[in-house]
């Protein structure tokens, strides 16, 4: 004999509390739910739609120097901590929590070319137009006490770059030479020359930490083994590289800042060609700064904008710009992924959002189910051409969208050029501009 029984257990439909939601019941089975499709695709339609409408990239603008913000950098332990020096060679320790100057000390009279904090966080060094290297320590000085370096290193040159080892006490500048040096000596403790004038920046590996890279006045990219008496390999590019910067969670993976308006990602065990070629900007990019991550990085040009770029992208999610910000000349994102920091000419830094229409603040559960939930929506419709124009629409300053056009009407005139070239030639030669295209990039082992 077979009985049925109904069964409910109150659980499952009644409230603890009547501040509590209705339970309602689901069903997910799909025959039962036609228009499931269609008011998805609504609903992801009026997220894009929403995170548009609330992308306000623009937090603060700190400002307090009194000529052009020329270096920035990051302190190792504290991530409310910036340093920025400008070009009149004044030094400033910012405290971003506040938004005010924590410590003030005076390089030179010169300008403060490159910053870098101790691996510890409890001192920094700058370099100058002077020919010294100073350590100055981190906290204010007291009340009546002069601020004074704790230590000064007098070169031969002048130098034009500086980076901090992430785990020893040694540091490596570039001039004329790149120079390896240890905090308790005078004088380099191994210095390396590839037939170079000049060095314009130097960066050690956050992973591999021996290992270092450079940039020469020949349009060359030149990597260090400290442990090796010679240098290890050199790329040479058809514009000269502004600077590099490695990626910190992929040892082999280093991105370059180029002239030629573009950004090239290299894995340096593959140095013929790039792994991709990063194009938006439209005057010559100054400097690159990877995420915490290693999944984006953010770019400074001197068109007066910043660019957020995926790290597998050939074009920009994001586009940064302000009526007074001019040529940007630095930029640095924080540790926590959260922000990103750029110095400019007329003397600000800036405080951005990494994530435009990101919410900041504590979010409640529901707020961030919501979040998760328009996030996977709009991850699902992304190719759908009009949730994908309304995503990727970014407004610009006239100057850059007809510059931008400008470049795309050149291009595709170099394109159809070189294509009528080859269809006209004869069959077993090579191409004049083939030719020339084909040594944009030369690998010195």
């Amino acid at each position: 004999m077979k009985v049925k029984v109904l069964s409910r257990n109150p659980d499952d439909y009644v409230r603890e509390t009547q501040y509590d939601i209705q339970r309602v019941p689901r069903n997910y089975d799909p025959s039962l739910h036609p228009f499931e499709v269609p008011r998805e695709y609504a609903r992801a339609l009026n997220a894009t739609k929403l995170e548009r409408v609330f992308a306000k990239p623009f937090l603060a603008s700190l400002d307090g120097h009194r000529d052009g913000v020329h270096c920035l950098a990051k302190h190792r332990t504290s991530l409310s901590t910036l340093l920025s020096g400008s070009c009149d060679g004044q030094v400033k320790v910012w405290n971003l929590t506040e938004r005010d100057v924590c410590a003030l000390s005076k390089h030179t009279k010169d300008l403060c070319v490159e910053i870098v904090v101790r691996f510890c966080g409890t001192s920094f060094f700058t370099v100058g137009d002077d020919k010294t290297i100073k350590q100055w320590k981190m906290e204010a000085p007291a009340y009546g006490e002069e601020e004074e370096p704790l230590n000064t290193i007098l070169g031969k040159t002048v130098f034009t770059g500086l980076d901090h080892h992430q785990k020893e006490g040694v540091f490596a500048t570039c001039g004329q030479q790149v120079d390896i040096w240890d905090e308790q000596r005078s004088s380099p403790i191994r210095s390396f020359t590839w037939g170079v004038d000049s060095f314009s920046s130097v960066r050690f590996n956050p992973v591999e930490t021996e290992l270092l890279a450079s940039c020469g006045s020949d349009r060359s990219v030149v990597l260090y083994d400290m442990r090796e008496s010679t240098p290890l390999r050199k790329v040479i590019m058809k514009m000269r590289t502004n600077t590099v910067c490695w990626n910190p969670m992929e040892a082999y993976y280093f991105t370059s800042a180029n002239e030629d308006y573009n950004l090239y990602t290299y894995d340096m065990r593959h140095l013929d060609k790039p792994v991709m070629v990063h194009m938006d900007h439209v005057s010559a990019v100054l400097d690159v700064d990877y995420s915490p991550t290693g999944r984006e990085f953010v770019s400074a040009s001197f068109d007066k904008t910043i660019r957020i770029f995926p790290k597998n992208a050939g074009h920009s999610r994001e586009v940064y710009h302000t009526k007074r910000m001019q040529h940007v000349i630095c930029v640095k994102w924080s540790s926590d992924n959260k922000y990103v920091l750029s110095g400019s000419d007329e003397m600000n830094i800036r405080l951005w959002k990494a994530n435009a229409a990101e919410k900041l603040g504590v979010l409640s559960p529901r707020e961030r189910q919501a979040t998760n939930y328009n996030q996977k929506l709009k991850e699902k419709f992304q190719y759908h051409p009009q949730i994908r124009r309304i995503a990727r629409h970014r407004h610009l300053p006239k100057n850059i969208y007809h510059q931008a056009k400008e470049l795309r009407v050149m291009k595709a005139a170099r394109h159809r050029k070189e294509s009528n070239v080859r269809k006209h030639s004869k069959p077993g030669t090579v191409p004049l501009v083939a030719e020339k295209e084909k040594h944009v990039v030369t690998v010195v082992k």
